[in-house]
């Protein structure tokens, strides 16, 4: 398969910017590496993503699970070195009171993902939605103040559902932001339908948590990560008779079920690999934020049409609506992630990989249980963190950053002081403790370079770019950029900091 290119890949997200944001990110972290981590909900479907970001970075994890059966169901999907880096507890209903009470000892941060996710109408909204969203949400911070004050940092996973106003529908020209709140309140998400009681339980918790914030005036700082829809390849233990909502919203489109293209619900998207990132980027900061993580807009005829290219069989089998049968798509409000991408770091994954990786997630998964064997499309994707560019065919990392190492690359990074993060555990990757350094010359042969002259390298606003890889045609203090990049690259060119 083509490598598939980010589309959503600006000059803002570009070598500087990319660098710098992770020098800052490395260098506020109140957390020492190393440390334990309480993740609760710990088997869902973004924790999981949110587990592998916080190993990956180095850090030990305390995970709590519902039961002894999601424990059993975590460990076979982890490495030994993983396991000895993790500890599990049971905590039977997040929203019991001091729930968390022994869960949350022994660590220096908490990621808070657990809550329900459940659309639809419900018998009871309250009891079904918004009290164990708010009470788990204000149990766990209670815990921390009761049993463990040393605490540091707090990170609560929210959701898009806790910004988006619903009574002002789709609300063409206006973008959201992080300023923005859901103002649905408590009595009137009790008595509406699933979907309105949903989005309120997650504003309803978030400002229970930026309430308690306000009015303890805790040690620790408190982080909120706000994602819409999230897709994405199934790292967790997964079920297809009982896959989270939004990979079911996904696989409905490619088991048979939907013969025409569905109105778009909620216009924005994010891949969940970034949103795991997207955590451990909040925790390791200092100041007290809410993060606003999406991609950008979509629409169900956007996957759709991405699904036929890709998967052209399951059209023809009727599995996949066309994309023709699609209707018009209305004005809709925008979104903005400037906010994620200055303070957090993030690259965001296009759509396209999105989708490639989780429909190659599910046709696996429906292969696993029918005893069948399944081919997948392309590699999960690997994004560089220079450029915000995905290359899909590449070993290296997890998901993770484009680092060159091995036969490609020397490292001369200190074990576990790499600059390129993701890549110095060996998960399907470099030598454990390496590290790895980006690849410092042009790939393109003299003349043949898409982006710039004979010599394959283009001077740009942020430095010389070749297409494929970074490097510098200029003498060693020369660039006309080096001074704005001093901290981040070396005189002789683009060349990562060691």
């Amino acid at each position: 398969m083509d490598t598939i290119r980010s589309t959503i890949s600006e000059v803002s997200h570009a070598v500087s910017d990319a660098a710098a944001s992770l020098t800052s990110a490395a260098s506020s972290s109140s957390i020492p590496a190393g440390s334990w981590v309480l993740l609760t909900g710990a088997n869902g479907f973004v924790a999981t993503h949110v587990l592998t970001a916080l190993l990956d970075a180095g850090y030990k994890v305390k995970c709590s699970v519902r039961s002894q059966a999601k424990i059993d169901g975590m460990k076979a999907l982890r490495t030994p070195e993983e396991l000895s880096r993790l500890q599990f507890c049971i905590v039977p209903d997040v929203a019991a009171p001091g729930a968390h009470d022994e869960a949350v000892k022994g660590v220096v941060a908490v990621v808070h993902t657990a809550s329900p996710f459940v659309l639809g109408d419900q018998d009871d909204n309250a009891k079904s939605l918004l009290n164990p969203a708010i009470d788990g949400t204000r149990g766990v911070l209670e815990s921390i103040e009761r049993c463990n004050p040393a605490v540091k940092r707090v990170v609560v996973t929210s959701s898009f559902a806790s910004i988006i106003d619903l009574e002002k529908e789709l609300r063409p020209g206006y973008t959201y932001t992080e300023k923005d709140w859901n103002g649905c309140t408590y009595e009137a998400a009790a008595r509406g339908s699933g979907t309105v009681a949903y989005c309120a339980s997650k504003a309803l918790a978030e400002k229970a948590a930026w309430d308690f914030h306000r009015e303890r005036k805790p040690a620790w700082g408190l982080a909120t990560v706000c994602p819409p829809m999230v897709y994405g390849p199934l790292e967790h233990e997964a079920d297809l008779k009982a896959l989270n909502t939004s990979s079911q919203d996904i696989y409905r489109l490619i088991d048979g079920s939907t013969k025409a293209v569905p109105d778009t619900a909620f216009f924005a998207w994010v891949d969940v690999r970034d949103v795991g990132l997207a955590h451990l980027r909040a925790m390791e900061r200092t100041d007290s934020e809410r993060y606003f993580t999406t991609a950008g807009p979509f629409t169900y005829k956007d996957i759709v049409v991405i699904i036929a290219k890709h998967f052209p069989e399951l059209v023809e089998q009727g599995r996949t609506p066309k994309p023709e049968t699609a209707g018009d798509i209305p004005p809709h409000y925008n979104v903005d992630n400037s906010k994620s991408r200055r303070d957090l770091g993030l690259q965001y994954r296009s759509l396209e990989t999105c989708v490639v990786d989780l429909v190659d997630s599910l046709l696996h998964l429906e292969a696993k249980a029918k005893g069948q064997t399944y081919s997948k499309k392309g590699p999960v994707s690997v994004t560089d963190i220079r450029t915000g560019e995905e290359h899909r065919p590449h070993s290296v990392g997890k998901g993770k950053t484009v680092c060159e190492c091995g036969g490609a690359g020397a490292c001369a990074c200190k074990p576990g002081e790499c600059v390129c993060e993701g890549c110095m555990k060996g998960r399907d990757g470099p030598e454990p403790g390496k590290g790895a350094v980006l690849k410092d010359n042009c790939g393109c042969a003299p003349g043949t370079c898409e982006k710039a002259g004979k010599s394959g390298i283009e001077k740009t606003s942020v430095g010389c770019k070749c297409k494929d890889r970074d490097s510098c045609s200029c003498a060693p203090g020369t660039c006309e950029k080096e001074t704005d990049m001093s901290k981040a690259f070396s005189k002789g060119g683009i060349v990562l900091n060691k």
